[in-house]
């Protein structure tokens, strides 16, 4: 589709706007989800006030300025992202935002717009009508210069609708969004729709889990509402985590970890050349076909003849998958489980796995697939852990689980969200000012086509050949 360029003063508003006002929230509402919108955002420095006093001695350490994450997870939010009606409603905000790409997009802000509670004049009211084509301010606001507490609150309502923390600056990541034309956001839920229209089917139970992977969150589900919301740690673009829909059948306590060939080539054999006690240190076994273990100074690690054996990492919390590992067999062998590597939760970029999903509170997370069974609470799991001894407990039932790629959804309640293209899925659509999104491998499918009404057909059944991956 050819890039649609238009002038975006007021022309364009009556008809983009009138368009998508009804399918998203209100702009008077001063919540999201129900949780309160919070103070803040465009703040001034207060005037000084009295005599000036006198200078202070410079501090040896400077305090660090305070983190402003780009990726939150709204742990309190009880909208899933994925929903029986999900293609259904992405359909029809696909439909919405072609019709504004179509009559003429939305404004785009300069990259270097700099808006605070002082600014007024031009960039001001391209950010409101920036804001008020996709509903997030009302219509009738988009005729003001200057800032006020609706265009703050406005501009946190847009940065809830993209992962973002919520305090109503426009700078950074916020304006990296803003500057997203109305054409790749289109392209953004068509690719959604065509990626789930290209699936077998989920099963929609009572209970499910979902793992949006562009969010990096895991998503507990019951009776359609998400009970447990938990911080994700995803695959690497080049080690991408595979979308998957299978059942939960097993949560592995004090697992051991029989490492993959594809981390013994890339990960293991250049660390042991690096280091010789890395296998050691690592608390990492060698075994051969037999079952007997071989020591490592056997082995030639300038080669890749390691490759040929079984690396086995003992239980214990240095284990690579923790202390619990949820099983869910799938032919790409992929799962979600515990890491020591606790840090990896509080960062932005959490795109930082081998292919197989971190979960942050893991033990929470077994405690609700394990709900109902007796002793296997999370006083329970936590007191079997502490013996050391590896155990296996089933579910009551499996539990559905799902691992999609959704970039563009919509949350029962008919708002759309939007989540940063990592793994560069999205036909081009650069999503990301400072990130080049790179291209992965992907489900071969043919492409969704649009008629002169911006109708979604229907995309070809898609097949993939299975990969092998037990990576964590």
């Amino acid at each position: 589709m050819h890039a649609l360029k238009h002038p975006w003063r007021l022309p364009f508003l009556p008809l983009a706007a009138s368009l998508v006002l009804a399918l998203y929230c209100p702009a008077s509402a001063q919540t999201l989800g129900g949780a309160p919108v919070p103070a803040g955002g465009f703040s001034a420095a207060p005037a000084p006030v009295g005599p000036a006093a006198p200078p202070k001695p410079k501090p040896k350490k400077k305090a660090a300025a305070p983190v402003v994450h780009e990726r939150v997870v709204a742990r309190n939010d009880k909208r899933p992202s994925f929903h029986p009606q999900s293609l259904e409603a992405i359909n029809e905000a696909a439909r919405k935002y072609l019709a504004i790409a179509q009559a003429g997009g939305w404004p785009i802000l300069p990259k270097d717009a700099a808006i605070n509670s002082a600014s007024e004049g031009e960039t001001v009211l391209m950010l409101r009508q920036r804001l008020a084509a996709e509903g997030d301010l009302a219509a009738d606001e988009v005729v003001k210069e200057t800032v006020d507490s609706g265009l703050v609150a406005a501009v946190k309502r847009f940065q809830a609708r993209h992962g973002q923390s919520q305090n109503g600056l426009v700078s950074g990541a916020t304006l990296a969004e803003l500057r997203v034309s109305a054409q790749d956001r289109f392209q953004q839920l068509n690719e959604s729709a065509r990626r789930l229209t290209a699936r077998t089917g989920f099963n929609f139970a009572a209970r499910y889990v979902v793992v949006n992977i562009p969010s990096a969150a895991v998503e507990a589900v019951e009776n359609g509402i998400v009970e447990k919301r938990f911080i994700a740690v995803v695959g690497k673009r080049d080690r991408a985590s595979p979308e998957v829909e299978t059942r939960i059948t097993n949560v592995n306590l004090n697992p051991t970890w029989t490492v993959p060939v594809s981390i013994v080539k890339k990960d293991i054999i250049p660390k042991m050349r690096k280091d010789p006690g890395y296998l050691a240190k690592s608390k990492i076994r060698i075994f051969g076909a037999s079952g007997n273990e071989i020591p490592a100074t056997a082995i030639d690690w300038n080669t890749e003849r390691a490759a040929a054996f079984n690396l086995r990492q003992e239980s214990g919390s240095g284990n690579a998958l923790g202390q619990l590992r949820i099983d869910m067999p799938n032919r790409d062998a992929v799962y979600m489980h515990d890491t020591p590597s606790k840090r990896l939760f509080g960062l932005d970029n959490r795109f930082q796995s081998s292919g197989c999903v971190r979960v942050e509170n893991v033990r929470d997370f077994a405690a609700w697939i394990l709900d109902g069974q007796k002793g296997w609470d999370r006083s329970g799991i936590d007191a079997a852990i502490a013996t050391g001894e590896r155990k296996d407990i089933r579910p009551a039932s499996p539990i559905p689980v799902v691992w999609t790629y959704l970039t563009g959804y919509v949350t029962p309640d008919g708002l759309v969200h939007f989540r940063r293209d990592i793994y560069g899925l999205d036909s081009g659509a650069v999503l990301n000012a400072s990130e080049e999104a790179r291209p992965v491998r992907r489900a071969q499918t043919e492409p969704l086509t649009l008629d002169s009404a911006g109708l979604t057909a229907r995309a070809a059944e898609a097949s993939r050949a299975p990969v092998q991956r037990i990576d964590p």
